[in-house]
């Protein structure tokens, strides 16, 4: 890993809802828990990869994520992550979401490793 990864990086990305982000099983255009936790995931991914050597990356080991109010497919959804903690290949990110009426619709905490690419793959 380079240097500069520090706790208190942040990265804020605005995201349109689209209709494979909708909640499938309601009959109104919601947007999904899992569409909002793979933005945070993502965003996270976002943050660290200028920080990773070439046969680095990071996967996702922990989510501890709330749904705290819906959002209409169509609107943006904005998405801030924070790291809080690097520690033993591990990372852990402060996530929260908004949509672009400013209600706060999820927060939580996700943790990724560190891995080497190479040796995560296995033989081949």
């Amino acid at each position: 890993m380079k240097n500069g990864l520090i706790p208190g990086l942040t990265l804020e990305q605005t995201y349109l809802t689209n209709p494979e982000m909708r909640a499938k099983q309601l009959t109104s255009d919601v947007f999904s828990t899992p569409a909002m936790i793979g933005l945070m995931e993502g965003t996270c991914v976002q943050l660290v990869e200028p920080y990773l050597d070439e046969n680095e990356q990071t996967v996702g080991i922990h989510v501890d994520v709330r749904h705290m109010a819906p959002t209409r497919i169509g609107q943006s959804v904005i998405v801030t992550v924070e790291v809080l903690e690097i520690k033993d290949k591990k990372l852990r990110f402060s996530v929260s979401a908004s949509n672009d009426q400013g209600v706060k619709i999820g927060e939580g905490t996700h943790r990724r490793a560190l891995i080497d690419v190479k040796r995560f793959a296995g033989p081949s």
